[in-house]
């Protein structure tokens, strides 16, 4: 089995803080990412039904306060391929550049967590885990 990474800069998300909370969406386009294999990504679209359920969106709720620490922990839920899945205590390194804030972790996201069989290749099954590593800035407004 060999190592593939797919990228998408088309992430887009909304924060909205009150009293002391802050909830977050983050959503991206399934078919944005792009793995550098045209024909993997029109089967990874395929089997991901990105055609019924086009984005993966990724929710949370943070302490306010949490904008000022180094690292944070959160739990989030994602929803890919039509399921929710809830990943509790994922760990991010905070950056503060200027008012900006660079965001950096990984979410231990599996196939299975969203009812999607791994498929085969020469009768020989792909891995199950699919680590989605997030490298963003988060712009305040």
């Amino acid at each position: 089995m060999h190592h593939v990474e797919g990228v998408s800069h088309a992430a887009r998300g909304k924060g909205i803080c009150h009293e002391g909370q802050c909830d977050f969406l983050i959503a991206v386009p399934v078919k944005t990412f792009d793995s550098g294999d045209s024909n993997r990504d029109i089967h990874t679209v395929q089997v991901t039904r990105a055609g019924e359920f086009p984005m993966v969106e990724v929710r949370t709720r943070l302490p306010q306060t949490d904008a000022n620490s180094s690292s944070i922990r959160a739990d989030l839920q994602v929803q890919f391929a039509g399921q929710t899945a809830e990943f509790h205590q994922v760990e991010f390194q905070l950056t503060k550049q200027g008012s900006d804030i660079h965001l950096a972790g990984t979410i231990p996201c599996k196939l299975t967590d969203f009812k999607i069989e791994p498929p085969t290749l020469l009768s020989m099954p792909i891995k199950n885990d699919i680590p989605v590593k997030v490298d963003m800035t988060w712009h305040p407004q």
